[in-house]
């Protein structure tokens, strides 16, 4: 009986071992990968600002759009605005009228991604809301803004 502990202790052991072996390798595996993931690939060059620019036959410079044109984003139209207390927020029920800091008929904004980039009315096709712009303002203007 001796012999069969003697036994299963050893293998207890070895299984400890095996386990502690089995931890220290996936800790190295880790800081392998931590490693590698703090320098930068040799084969990955980050972009600058000549990657979005390409030149016509012209010479001139515009920007490359091809890039970005699948990059989906929001658009909102929006008739107004009003700030208001919570206290009458919460008291805000159906039937109730909300204040806004327009006047009826003034044109809508039409925001993409919460920045302005139109003016606009409110039209019906096909008996949906659409909205006809009335008024783009320039990228040039728009870029300003975002600074």
């Amino acid at each position: 009986m001796s012999e069969n502990t003697t036994d299963q202790d050893d293998d207890e052991d070895d299984l400890e071992q095996s386990s502690a072996d089995d931890w220290a390798a996936a800790l190295e595996e880790q800081h392998d990968v931590e490693t590698q993931a703090d320098q930068p690939a040799d084969d990955v060059q980050p972009l600058t600002p000549e990657d979005f620019t390409g030149t016509h036959v012209s010479g001139s410079t515009s920007v490359n759009l091809d890039m970005v044109l699948d990059v989906p984003v929001t658009i909102s139209m929006e008739i107004g605005r009003t700030k208001i207390p919570i206290r009458n927020l919460l008291q805000l029920n159906q039937g109730s009228v909300v204040e806004l800091d327009r006047l009826a008929g003034e044109p809508l904004n039409v925001l993409v991604n919460g920045t302005l980039i139109a003016h606009g009315e409110v039209v019906v096709v096909n008996e949906k809301f659409g909205i006809r712009l009335t008024d783009v303002i320039s990228p040039s203007e728009r870029i300003r803004k975002l600074r």
